[in-house]
């Protein structure tokens, strides 16, 4: 990569890390087939802010929603069978959730009920859910990972209208990832893990996609994760294995690079503070939340439509 003007770059300070308490130091079977059977303890992701300021976050492997307060102390949601990873609030008091185990659940984060939301697609399980994002319109994009990758390049991207029509956009992704919206929700960005890149995907009119094309590429043991758009359109990418989130231009030029500590697994980001100029980001395997204050707000999220 080519770059007129070098990135500035910055580090990542450590806003809070998870209580002993909260960590449970044995096997799982999650870890059993994603960490190489490893000991974890915890893998974080799915970070999204209330009206009040609290950020929720997943614990994939222990089916836990977490809530982290203004001032970092932590306090448990939820706890059921599943395997959560991205989340997004339908409405103020519910949470829909990207569940690996059990497609789309919704959270009442008052009493901690999960219930589902879509599992199936014509009665065929899903390969394997992993983020989303709605638009004005209560339009829900989520992808479909699963275990692609190179290998098998079949991970998908779908749009769930407000109606309950099931769009299949993309049935063509080597790991299908984060997701994230431009400013006027015409173009969605998309990770692409094992790729190792995000794609740029210009939604037409007619509810269709055409000419999408690969918009960053990215390079390490572990491509592009969570995304998201600041209030002047840059893309800002979670990516694990360098323990960067990179900050692009509209040329897909990095202008900034944020980096967590030594080891640092940056998986996922969201905007918050008074005026979401502050940008949190999951540091999944060692149980932390980093943080950055940023020049540029974070692009309002919209909510999805409850039914």
């Amino acid at each position: 990569m080519f770059l007129l003007q070098s990135p500035q770059v910055r580090e990542l300070e450590t806003f809070t890390a998870m209580p002993e308490s909260f960590r449970r130091r044995e096997r799982s079977a999650w870890a059993d087939a994603n960490r190489g059977g490893a000991v974890t303890d915890s893998f974080l992701e799915g970070p999204v802010f209330d009206a009040a300021g609290n950020l929720y976050v997943s614990d994939i492997p222990w089916g836990r929603i977490l809530r982290i307060d203004a001032q970092g102390e932590w306090s448990l949601v939820a706890e059921y069978d599943g395997e959560p990873n991205g989340m997004k609030f339908l409405d103020a008091d519910t949470l829909l959730i990207t569940d690996y185990k059990n497609g789309l659940m919704r959270l009442d984060v008052a009493s901690g009920e999960v219930t589902p939301f879509l599992e199936r697609r014509n009665s065929e399980r899903f390969k394997g859910v992993n983020d989303l994002v709605f638009d004005a319109e209560g339009n829900l994009y989520f992808t479909d990972q699963g275990q692609s990758g190179l290998h098998d390049p079949s991970g998908r991207l779908y749009r769930l209208r407000p109606n309950g029509q099931l769009d299949l956009l993309l049935n063509n992704v080597p790991s299908p990832n984060g997701v994230a919206l431009s400013p006027d929700g015409r173009v969605l960005y998309l990770a692409v893990t094992r790729g190792n890149c995000v794609w740029r995907v210009p939604l037409l009119p007619d509810g269709s996609v055409a000419k999408v094309s690969q918009f960053f590429t990215s390079y390490g043991p572990s491509g592009p994760d969570g995304l998201a758009v600041d209030a002047e359109g840059k893309l800002l990418i979670a990516n694990p294995g360098l323990g960067y989130v990179w900050v692009l231009n509209s040329r897909a030029e990095p202008v900034e690079v944020l980096r967590g500590v030594a080891g640092s697994s940056t998986t996922n980001l969201a905007f918050g503070g008074a005026d979401r100029r502050t940008l949190y980001v999951t540091d999944s395997t060692h149980g932390r939340i980093l943080r950055a204050t940023l020049a540029t707000p974070g692009l309002a999220l919209h909510a999805g439509r409850a039914s």
